[in-house]
């Protein structure tokens, strides 16, 4: 059982896989160096038997017999009789001159090279030797003793044996090192996200300087986690401020239908206090509206219909809109199509332009809300260095105190210039979204008085 959850381990496979991979090339390579030494070895003394043989023949055919005798001698007296062997036999495969006294056993009578035994008073010794014809019936030996040559070849292969086996351990500890540091990170990420499941959505996996895929992992995975704390934090405070906002008004409504129910009254109040009812409930039905669009836009499912939108013509159909409200509130209403562009030249931008200019709206109608008679709402365009676009909203009304413009987008967020107006509380938030939907950005700003919001665009 203990076998089988160490093989279910990923690290443990890695591990093993990567210290066979390493075994295997390491053989591989060890046998390729152990043919060639060994290959080396035996062509070196083959070619030096094959060179000195064929002196020998070559002295034999151009001065006879003697030249090849006297050669033979020659060459005992300096190699000395432990390496180099030598033999001149006659036809009968007696010996003529040389150090091996009597044909060797296990050397044939037909040419070629042989591997033989030789006897010695220090022992057996391992000899190459090379049998050839001479003309006239004779036979010429040529060999080395290859008994210390076969020894370092033995030292090689034990050598190459042993780095084997220390590769063995080093692979094995090298995996070991490998698979501990692995789990050591994935035992960080296991414990931290366990603390997440069990709703403690503050922990963030650990990173290090190292910024390797474990590091980008666990940064991907934070960004997510930082996304989910908001959006459930958004949630929770969206629940407490649906319950809070709702209540008063259903509780009025309430109250509102039990008069009517406990006391008869004038068909013509009856109809103000219905009329009054109905108004009240299409407030409640634009709170909920304003929230599934809301919740509409969080998803993402509006980037299907993403598409190429002229910013110019979305803010100037929202000024035809509300340029006769501003005036009928007193207001004077200043749209500027495309600042610092040609005449029919368009920003454009890939959005959903239905939403686009429900974020527009959204600010205008703010500003026309929340703007003094006499005072003035502005909405311009223009084109933003890298070809994106830049939406401005300006107005003239109390502005947004700076300890309250990074809760301004909450949801159902009132602030205290604004607690006494109708609305729902979620203009901002709605406009937020958009803005997070589009990738873009949306910067709150004073207008001394008054109040500057620029919406910035990509460009399409």
């Amino acid at each position: 059982m203990a076998m089988f959850r160490l093989w279910q381990s990923t690290a443990f496979r890695i591990t093993l896989g990567y210290t066979l991979v390493f075994l295997l090339s390491f053989q591989v390579l060890l046998g390729f160096l152990w043919w060639r030494t060994a290959a080396t070895l035996d062509r070196e003394i083959e070619a030096v038997m094959a060179a000195d043989a064929q002196a020998v023949i070559d002295l034999y055919d151009t001065s006879g017999l003697r030249s090849a005798v006297v050669a033979i001698k020659e060459r005992l007296d300096v190699a000395g009789d432990r390496l180099a062997l030598y033999g001149l036999a006659d036809r009968d495969l007696d010996p003529i001159v040389g150090n091996l006294t009597r044909w060797p056993q296990g050397v044939g009578a037909e040419p070629g090279t042989y591997e033989i035994t030789l006897p010695t008073p220090l022992g057996d010794r391992t000899a190459r030797i090379l049998h050839l014809w001479l003309g006239g019936g004779y036979h010429l030996l040529v060999g080395r003793d290859i008994q210390d040559r076969l020894a370092l070849r033995r030292l090689i292969y034990d050598g190459l044996i042993w780095s084997a086996v220390l590769a063995v351990g080093l692979a094995a500890a090298g995996g070991l090192l490998m698979r501990l540091a692995v789990f050591r990170r994935v035992d960080a990420i296991t414990r931290t996200t366990a603390a997440i499941v069990h709703g403690d959505l503050s922990q963030r996996l650990p990173t290090r300087r190292a910024a390797d895929e474990f590091d980008q992992l666990a940064g991907t995975i934070n960004d997510m986690l930082q996304q989910i704390q908001v959006l459930v934090g958004g949630v929770q405070n969206a629940s407490n401020a649906v319950a809070h906002d709702l209540r008063t008004p259903l509780t009025e409504l309430r109250g509102r239908l039990e008069g009517l129910l406990r006391a008869p009254r004038p068909i013509a109040d009856t109809r103000a206090e219905v009329a009054e009812a109905v108004a009240d409930l299409d407030r409640l039905i634009g709170v909920f509206n304003a929230l599934l669009r809301l919740a509409e836009i969080d998803s993402g499912t509006r980037l299907a219909g993403f598409r190429a939108v002229d910013l110019g013509a979305v803010a100037a159909e929202v000024a035809e809109v509300y340029e006769a409200v501003a005036e009928d509130r007193g207001l004077r209403f200043a749209f500027t199509p495309v600042e610092g562009a040609g005449e029919g030249a368009g920003v454009m931008v890939t959005g959903d332009p239905f939403l686009l200019a429900q974020a527009v709206g959204n600010l205008v109608d703010n500003a026309v809300k929340f703007s003094p008679p006499g005072g003035r709402v502005g909405l311009a365009v223009s084109r933003a260095a890298d070809g994106g676009g830049t939406v401005t909203v300006t107005d003239d009304g109390p502005g947004i105190p700076e300890d309250e413009k990074p809760h301004v987008t909450e949801r159902f967020f009132r602030g205290t210039a604004t607690a006494g107006t109708a609305g729902t509380g979620l203009g901002l938030a709605t406009v937020a979204a958009v803005m997070r939907l589009h990738g873009g950005t949306m910067d709150l700003a004073d207008n001394g008085p008054g109040l500057v919001v620029r919406l910035g665009f990509k460009a399409g």
